[in-house]
């Protein structure tokens, strides 16, 4: 029989930056692989080759295009890297080949701050809304997050009808997830990121980038679905079944398609039954059976039930029963 306290089907932890492991087992990372960021940006922003990772055809087309342009770089490299980048009257096209060479060194935040340059020494040119959305990039790749959620949107609020607009919401809403910190803390990071990546899913259903923001949505759910029971495990193990219940309660009704869904109908079955609730402990035992009967959380349930002369019995008037109308 499960006790409480057990951790046994813990939220995920992620770790502060890098990769993000998730209860599911799976890797994610932000918009290019981490293979790929050593790559020349010319290489990486190949359309179509990487699922939500790629810029649209005519980002790259522009992007290649300055590439080729002509001129000397009079870019000195900051010390610091965090200042903005000293102000030195230059044509665009100088400007870009500036930043590409800290593109190639990867030295992102160097590159972001040249990027900058463009928005303010040419307002009014079409390299300025360009620039905008490679500053973004560039500030995300450097895992300034801030910056990249501040500058994606302000080209949102410039651009919202251009072309590449879906990759500026795309990018905000990476910037959000990848800020996402493990379950023991607070979680409001973990609330805008899902914000913004069921933005991206609403606004483009039909793009690479809605497609990895839906898996990014799910992987989010079960996060937060997480750190309700890392919180209803606590109460139950110092004998504050109600508040328990009440957690447990929110991701059966909030977050019923997640990982964390089976433990929390065998910790109700726990909590009710430590109250004296026995009908509602048998029924949450009973529609966990029925959900999902090869489940270790049922046996779990079942044991407990058993060893006091009790089965699982389903009561189609409990809440519990209204929100599993049918089998998953």
């Amino acid at each position: 029989m499960a006790r409480p306290g057990v951790c046994r089907g813990a939220g995920p932890r992620f770790p502060r930056n890098g990769i993000r492991c998730v209860a599911l087992g799976l890797a994610v990372r932000g918009p290019f692989p981490e293979a790929e960021k050593h790559m020349s940006l010319k290489e990486v922003w190949k359309p179509a080759q990487t699922l939500g990772r790629a810029f649209r055809p005519a980002v790259i087309a522009a992007v290649l295009g300055v590439a080729l342009l002509g001129g000397c770089s009079l870019f000195d490299k900051s010390s610091d890297e965090d200042k903005d980048a000293q102000y030195v009257e230059r044509p665009v096209e100088q400007i870009y080949n500036d930043a590409w060479k800290q593109i190639e060194g990867n030295n992102w935040l160097a590159a972001a701050k040249q990027f900058d340059e463009v928005e303010r020494q040419h307002p009014y040119s079409v390299w300025a809304r360009r620039a905008m959305l490679m500053s973004a990039f560039c500030y995300y790749q450097a895992n300034k997050y801030t910056d990249a959620i501040s500058t994606s949107d302000e080209y949102i609020q410039l651009h919202p009808g251009s072309h590449e607009v879906a990759y500026a919401f795309y990018l905000k809403a990476m910037s959000l997830y990848e800020q996402i910190t493990d379950i023991g803390r607070d979680q409001s990071n973990t609330e805008q990121a899902l914000t913004a990546l069921q933005d991206v899913v609403q606004r483009f259903p039909n793009t690479e980038y809605a497609r990895d923001a839906s898996l990014k949505v799910d992987l989010t759910l079960d996060h937060l679905a997480g750190k309700e029971m890392a919180v209803g495990r606590y109460y139950l193990t110092r004998r504050e079944y109600i508040g328990a219940i009440n957690r447990f309660k929110v991701v059966v009704e909030r977050y019923q398609r997640t990982s964390q869904i089976a433990e929390a109908l065998e910790r109700l079955t726990e909590a009710y039954y430590s109250l004296g609730i026995y009908d509602e402990a048998q029924t949450a035992a009973a529609v966990l059976g029925a959900n999902y009967p090869g489940s270790p959380w049922y046996q779990d349930a079942y044991d407990l039930l058993k060893s006091h002369n009790m089965k699982p019995q389903e009561n189609k008037g409990s809440w519990i029963s209204r929100a599993f109308s049918s089998p998953l």
